[in-house]
């Protein structure tokens, strides 16, 4: 990448862009909502289960300019989810501020595993085993959606559920390629914890992005 150009995306100025798309939230709070998604490259936290590994190498992905990115997304929508990768490996201030100064709702979906910037209207915070969240997620986290892809991570959910606020919705999705095995197990485990919800990956069986 050119210096110049490196020095515009480490000033949030421009961001790897991997795609965009407006469609139909899956999961969580707002599923079944309508809302344009910003997907950024670069992810250095290595889910083994990711199902957007295409999304890892920052490289692969065109810097696109911030201003360019909000044109577009507010052409569709006036909720913005950004997505990655980890968003947060880029500063986020320049996208969210102009998204707001353009009407729109700013949600994020975050590992939490780098410093928060931006202005967000909306945090889903899904944290990581092999790379933690900072500590100054935790407290403004709106929803803590963890991944369950065997026994052991119900622990896991539980002992991030202890550091988030007392109003962050807790929700528990099955990791998409074990679901059969695993959503028994979440069902029965939210019966009998009821502070938690089970979350879906709705598009995937609606079969949309």
């Amino acid at each position: 990448m050119q210096e110049s150009v490196q020095k515009l995306v480490d000033a949030g100025e421009m961001l790897p862009l991997m795609e965009e798309f407006y469609t139909i939230q899956g999961e969580g709070y707002h599923k079944g909502t309508a809302a344009y998604f910003v997907r950024i490259g670069g992810c250095d936290v290595g889910c083994h289960w990711c199902d957007v590994k295409e999304s890892w190498n920052a490289n692969l992905h065109p810097p696109t300019a911030t201003e360019e990115i909000i044109n577009n997304a507010v052409k569709y929508s006036q909720v913005v989810v950004v997505t990655g990768g980890e968003p947060l490996t880029w500063d986020m201030t320049m996208l969210t501020k102009g998204l707001k100064d353009k009407g729109a709702q700013t949600h994020i979906e975050t590992s939490g595993a780098y410093p928060l910037t931006g202005h967000w209207d909306w945090i889903c915070l899904s944290p990581k085993k092999v790379k933690l969240p900072k500590e100054e997620i935790y407290e403004v986290a709106d929803e803590l959606k963890c991944i369950v892809y065997n026994k052991s991570d119900f622990a896991f959910a539980e002992e991030q559920a202890s550091k988030v606020s007392k109003d962050c919705i807790l929700y528990l999705q099955p990791e998409w390629s074990v679901r059969d095995k695993v959503v028994p197990l979440i069902v029965d485990y939210v019966m009998n914890n009821p502070k938690w919800r089970v979350s879906l990956q709705t598009h995937k069986y609606l079969n949309i992005p």
